[in-house]
Formats: structure tokens, C-alpha cells, sequence
């Protein structure tokens, strides 16, 4: 860190803010460092001269440490559904539901046909059984693991379409504005001028009356 930096004679150095401070002496730079009460952390060694950024090393760690766990927790955010060889049609159309819902909020989706005593002697069903369930959601997701059996479970892993998020967010909107259309569309009707009825006037003395 702070010490490294003086192997160096010149360094370019960016400050606290992000802002290009220059090409300035190891020294200097640490100093300057030292003044704000942060470190002098090298960036780039292998640029000619080496880059350096005055940063909060502690904090710069805690953030770099927590974003990895961020990023680690999101590629562990499977959604489960566990079906059996033998689901019936209606059970299996509730989890492809339950399916399309996790694959528009962007998640993986594992899905595990569970086999029981004897079932395990007829894999050709449970597989038959998620390509069934691949297919039901084709249009959202594509098989990112195909059916393998793993003891008496045979899983396939289903991975979300690009923008599949978003394109669930863009008919959100539009749907919306059509209400919002279809709302001012009504509030224009409601708001049209009323024409009144006038009663006749009755003819004054004198005048001719219309006859029939």
C-alpha cells in the first residue's frame, strides 16, 4: 500500500474525488494522502508511470469484500420445483406457472423429478417429464443443464432470456398508458359541454302565429 508506492520515483495519481491530480513524485503524492487522512493505494503497477489512487483503504476493502458477496449471492439465487415422474397434467401446469413467474423476475430455475422405489428403473419418464416442462416455458428460458440423473434425482437447470425482465417492465408501462388513455378518454366525455334544452318562447302580442 503506502509504503509499496515509495519503490517509485514518479507516479500519476488520482485524488480522493476521482480527479486526475498528474504525474507528481511518490513523496508528494503520499503526503498529500496523509493530509486528506487516507492512503495512497497503487492501482496499475504495470502503467508507465504506475497509477495511484488517495483512497479509504479500509473502506475500499469492506466494499470490494461486499460486493463479492453480493455478486456470489445472486448467482446462487436458484428457484426450486421438484416434480415427480408420475405429475399429473393440471399439477404440472401449477409449477410451469410458478416457473414463468421466477424466469420473468430473472431467476434460474432448478428443476428436480424426484424418483421413488421402482420409478427409478424408468428414468425415460422423469426425462420425458422435464423436456415436457422445457418446453412449456420455451419462450421464456432456454435448458442451460439438460436432464441428468444424480442418484435418485434427475435435474435440468433452466436459464432466463436475455431482457426478459425488461421486456416484462416495458408491457407493464404500455399497459398502464393504455389505461391511463382509456382514463382521460373518459374524463374528456364526462367533461363535454352539456347542451340545454330551451323551452319556446311564447309569441308576443301581434305577432303572427305559426299554424299547422
Amino acid at each position: 500500500m503506502n509504503q509499496r508506492v515509495l519503490k517509485y520515483r514518479d507516479i500519476r495519481v488520482i485524488g480522493s474525488e476521482g480527479q486526475q491530480l498528474g504525474i507528481m513524485q511518490s513523496r508528494q503524492a503520499l503526503q498529500m494522502a496523509r493530509d486528506e487522512g487516507l492512503d495512497l493505494v497503487m492501482v496499475s503497477p504495470t502503467a508507465q508511470p504506475p497509477v495511484c489512487k488517495i483512497i479509504d483503504y479500509g473502506k475500499h476493502k469492506y466494499l470490494e469484500g461486499k460486493q463479492g458477496k453480493d455478486k456470489k449471492s445472486k448467482q446462487l439465487d436458484v428457484k426450486g420445483i421438484k416434480i415427480s415422474p408420475r405429475i399429473a397434467e393440471h399439477d404440472l401446469t401449477f409449477l410451469v406457472k410458478n416457473a414463468i413467474k421466477f424466469l420473468e423476475e430473472g431467476h434460474k430455475v432448478k428443476v428436480t423429478c424426484m424418483f421413488k422405489a421402482r420409478e427409478i428403473t424408468h428414468p425415460e419418464l422423469g426425462r420425458k417429464k422435464l423436456e415436457t416442462f422445457a418446453d412449456m416455458v420455451k419462450d421464456l428460458a432456454v435448458v442451460e443443464r439438460p436432464p441428468s440423473l444424480d442418484g435418485r434425482l434427475m435435474i435440468m437447470v433452466l436459464n432466463p432470456k436475455p431482457n426478459i425482465g425488461s421486456k416484462k417492465n416495458a408491457k407493464a408501462e404500455d399497459k398502464q398508458d393504455s389505461s391511463e388513455k382509456v382514463q382521460n378518454l373518459r374524463d374528456g366525455e364526462n367533461s363535454a359541454p352539456q347542451v340545454a334544452q330551451q323551452s319556446p318562447v311564447p309569441a308576443q302580442e301581434g305577432e303572427p302565429k305559426a299554424t299547422s
